[in-house]
């Protein structure tokens, strides 16, 4: 008996699931006023119903019920297009959508889950309307080559290049670096369509803050390639790669926190004071920012060049960081906590938590070995600003990041 009321609650949760995700776009059709002839708050959760009974109790009906929909859309998008002259088909296409979510809701639990992260992405899609529509309007000739250009270069030399590690390459794996070149390139175009849509001030920010959680050195190598382009928002760009690097610090404390959470304080501590520190000098050097460059136009997004600059120092940097480790040995914390900082804080931030929850090492010297890697990867940033954006772009960042650094090495020692 209490497998069976298993089984009916089961049962009973797939099916609401179907009417929610039903009703979700349903709502969002009524409210735009695109419910059309057939399909509103009341029809999409019904279809959603019909999907999902057909599949769970009846799946060799499911071709019969989804054929019969789709003679009913199509008689009612014959009527809108004959009676009221609009030829639009997103509420019929919608429809159909909801039909085949409902039969995945109860066709298995990964199922459920996936309609339930479509329907809301399929009822985003439909109520950005608007904003995607200025969206298109907005983007010229030139800017959609660029989008188009990096589309196909992407993939295209993603699938060509070899995914393993070769001796001529110092054991490099061109795949893994390439990727980070893309990574550069969608940051780019990222930021481009922010500034152009949000404003530059918000725009270039946001892809600052955005760019860093994923990775705060392809960001800067992008901003900062941008910098040297648009010397009048230098200001500006300073801003946004100094929150680039400030993001990393809460990614780091995340990691530690799930490899060993009883240093997790310990580290919290110098790191926290990093974050602090550097966000608050940021600000002071946006105040120092020239206020009318916001005005000026932003150039074309796609740098490649850019971008395989990127590739060739992380190859640089990620070959001397392994050599750098097998030099110094697992004995060298602080150096290796250095070298590897240099390419990567994530690893580092790992290996030496996992170390101090071990036991094989004290916390104070994994804390301290943290925060140099962190400090590692900071100055990094600092570096690349300087050679890639240039020397007063060099200076706005270090003034963040140096400060930042010295701040968090003087708290890891006293503490």
């Amino acid at each position: 008996m209490d497998v069976l009321d298993a089984v009916t609650a089961s049962v009973v949760f797939r099916l609401s699931v179907a009417l929610g995700v039903g009703a979700l776009i349903g709502l969002e059709r009524e409210r735009s006023g695109s419910a059309g002839f057939f399909a509103g708050s009341r029809t999409f959760p019904l279809v959603a119903l019909l999907g999902g009974l057909l599949n769970g109790f009846f799946p060799e009906l499911l071709p019969v019920g989804f054929a019969a929909l789709a003679v009913i859309v199509g008689v009612a998008y014959a009527g809108k297009v004959a009676f009221e002259d609009d030829i639009g088909s997103t509420t019929a296409v919608a429809a159909l959508l909801v039909f085949v979510y409902g039969a995945m809701a109860t066709g298995s639990e990964n199922g459920t889950v996936l309609a339930v992260v479509l329907g809301i992405f399929t009822t985003s899609v439909l109520a950005a309307k608007p904003w995607m529509h200025s969206f298109a309007e907005g983007i010229d000739d030139r800017e959609l080559t660029d989008i188009l250009k990096f589309l196909l270069v992407a993939p295209a030399v993603f699938l060509l290049v070899p995914n393993r590690e070769l001796d001529a390459l110092y054991g490099l794996n061109p795949r893994f670096v390439w990727l980070m070149v893309v990574l550069v390139s969608g940051i780019s175009l990222g930021a481009y369509l922010l500034r152009k849509y949000l404003g530059a001030e918000r725009g270039i920010a946001l892809s600052g803050v955005l760019g860093g959680m994923a990775s705060s050195t392809a960001t800067s190598v992008s901003l900062s390639g941008r910098a040297r382009r648009e010397e009048s928002l230098m200001g500006l760009y300073a801003f946004a790669i100094s929150l680039a690097s400030m993001a990393m610090f809460p990614r780091v404390l995340i990691e530690v926190a799930v490899v060993s959470p009883s240093i997790l304080i310990d580290v919290a501590v110098p790191v926290g004071a990093m974050t602090v520190v550097g966000t608050v000098l940021a600000f002071v050097v946006l105040r120092g920012r020239d206020k009318e460059a916001i005005q000026i136009q932003a150039s074309n997004p796609f740098r490649i060049r850019t971008a395989v600059v990127f590739g060739v120092i992380f190859a640089v940097v990620l070959v001397v960081s392994r050599e750098g480790a097998r030099a110094f040995g697992e004995s060298g914390v602080y150096a290796t906590a250095f070298v590897s900082g240099l390419a990567d804080a994530d690893a580092i931030a790992i290996s030496l938590s996992r170390l101090a929850e071990s036991g094989e090492i004290p916390v104070g010297t994994a804390t301290l070995g943290v925060v140099i890697g962190v400090v590692s990867n900071t100055l990094v940033k600092f570096g690349i600003a300087a050679v890639v954006g240039g020397r007063e772009l060099g200076k706005k960042v270090g003034f963040v990041l140096v400060t930042t650094s010295a701040v968090g090495i003087a708290v890891a020692v006293v503490v």
